[in-house]
């Protein structure tokens, strides 16, 4: 991977500010219950009130956050947000969801999809998300503490569009999900998909 370099915690800025923020050698992040992103499909409503903490991401660039957190809740999420507009977007990173721990990406266009897999061997690491951005797509991957990198998904994005991305934390079920943000770097995208 090329070389990386530390974002400040202070160079971004709350999409919707998240219910606590502490911040240490890490950044201690409590979710608002009800919070979440997502825009119709299969479900018919519109959520935009996730907390992500955004910074510029350029073509040519790349984003990686990692993190830690009690998985229990149902759709408990974090990851890494990637934002052109309110109807132009992407989540990445892990969710949450009926007893199980799932890697995936959602990708809104007007609309949202939704890809996911089980990673439940994942629950007790620290995990890393890996956005980087091309003209005409963000490629993401992900990884446990220092395993290897999966690919999770290759998606068309705009790259002619201003673009910010950063962490990601939502709590669609309940109160109290805090997540230990524990790095945020900028470096160069990765060049190959393989």
């Amino acid at each position: 991977m090329p070389e990386s370099h530390i974002i400040a915690w202070d160079a971004g800025t709350w999409t919707n500010d998240p219910q606590t923020v502490t911040e240490t050698d890490a950044l201690e992040v409590t979710a608002i219950e009800g919070s979440d992103a997502w825009r119709h499909t299969a479900y018919g409503f519109v959520h935009d009130t996730e907390h992500a903490l955004l910074a510029p991401l350029a073509v040519g660039e790349a984003m990686e956050v990692s993190f830690r957190a009690p998985w229990d809740g149902q759709f408990d999420q974090a990851g890494v947000f990637v934002r052109i507009d309110a109807e132009h977007w992407m989540k990445a990173g892990v969710e949450y969801a009926d007893d199980h721990l799932g890697l995936g990406a959602v990708v809104t266009a007007g609309g949202s999809d939704w890809s996911v897999g089980h990673v439940d061997e994942w629950l007790e690491s620290e995990i890393t998300v890996r956005v980087s951005r091309w003209t005409d797509a963000v490629i993401v991957r992900a990884r446990a503490d220092d395993g290897p990198w999966r690919l999770v998904r290759v998606a068309p994005f705009d790259g002619t569009a201003a673009a910010s991305a950063g962490p990601l934390l939502a709590a669609p079920t309940r109160a109290g999900f805090t997540v230990r943000f524990t790095r945020w770097t900028r470096s160069e995208a990765d060049v190959d998909l393989h």
